[in-house]
């Protein structure tokens, strides 16, 4: 699916903060950076003025009729979680994924999803706070409570506040291409890239005495970048770091929040996508460039952690930058 039109659907008391960022990614003139932008909008039943939780209100909204017709709709949080939305947020939802629309809720909007009925046998995640009531609420959800955001068949929710960052990147990825998430990241000066099953939070946080280690750590990720196409063993990556291999690797998990094994496949398989899309290099030659050792391994990892072969993923992204089936789950 081509989303060219983006809607953000609001009501009642509106997260400043998440409305910004759909706005920021889907709403803002990338032209200047190369980037092809999306018809988009803020909407509200009848196009009224909502209020947000920070005490000022927000005006000249679109009303429904621009999300009925939206390909992507993104759903922030919206007080209260404990009852539904109006009735027409809930019309122009449940119809989104019926006409091949994607739907997309940003941590407590995920509840707005569950009321809709499009978290049924649906995987999905939410802020670990709310964990125990959305199941409770929604039991036929199929809930991730440690991930960071969820892309389920083009229903896609994510974790806390700022995990709408990564969703929404997770989409210019999907409909943009690698490239273009990459640049909208730096601009945002935001992480281009944290795994979608990576921990919402740490459960035992690094005390402050550590914080130089911390410093070793990100330094040996620097290191990975610049040698993703060569062998890298978790004994070498501590001794880089100076740090025995239990500790860098408790340190390397607090720091990131996965392993370094799942780190360094993300980012060799983001590399891969990176060669798919940039020209016709035989996926031969960029297994090698991204550390494996053959055309086969490449392709099993591709499979299992994007959904697709790298030459589907090459026709689907290579030309023009399409939604295709480039990760349909997180």
């Amino acid at each position: 699916m081509d989303v060219q039109r983006v809607a953000v659907v609001v009501a009642d008391q509106v997260s400043p903060f998440e409305l910004g960022v759909a706005c920021e990614v889907f709403g803002t003139d990338r032209s200047a950076d190369g980037m092809r932008g999306w018809d988009f909008a803020v909407c509200s039943p009848g196009g009224s003025a909502v209020e947000t939780w920070s005490g000022f209100r927000v005006n000249g909204l679109a009303t429904l009729d621009f999300a009925a017709t939206a390909d992507l709709l993104i759903v922030p949080t919206c007080a209260p979680r404990t009852a539904p939305p109006p009735e027409p947020v809930l019309d122009v939802l449940r119809a989104a994924p019926a006409r091949g629309a994607w739907v997309a809720g940003f941590c407590a909007g995920v509840f707005s999803l569950g009321y809709a009925g499009l978290l049924d046998d649906r995987r999905c995640t939410v802020h670990w706070v709310y964990e125990q009531e959305f199941t409770t609420r929604f039991p036929a959800a199929r809930v991730d409570p440690h991930a960071l955001y969820v892309d389920d068949r083009g229903v896609l929710t994510s974790a806390g506040t700022v995990a709408g960052v990564d969703l929404c990147l997770h989409l210019v990825r999907r409909l943009r291409g690698v490239a273009a998430a990459t640049a909208l990241a730096r601009r945002m000066v935001a992480a281009p890239h944290r795994v979608g099953g990576q921990a919402q939070f740490v459960e035992a946080p690094v005390p402050e005495a550590s914080a130089p280690d911390d410093a070793l750590v990100g330094e040996v990720l620097e290191w990975i970048e610049r040698r993703l196409d060569q062998p890298v063993t978790i004994a070498e990556l501590a001794r880089r770091s100076g740090l025995g291999e239990r500790t860098f690797l408790r340190r390397f998990s607090a720091a990131t929040g996965t392993t370094p094994r799942r780190w360094l496949t993300e980012r060799r398989l983001d590399r891969a996508q990176a060669l798919l899309e940039a020209g016709d290099l035989p996926v031969e030659d960029i297994a090698v460039a991204c550390g494996y050792a053959s055309a086969a391994a490449l392709r099993h990892q591709f499979g299992k952690r994007r959904g697709t072969s790298p030459t589907a993923y090459r026709r689907a992204f290579s030309a023009e930058p399409a939604a295709g089936t480039a990760r349909p789950s997180a």
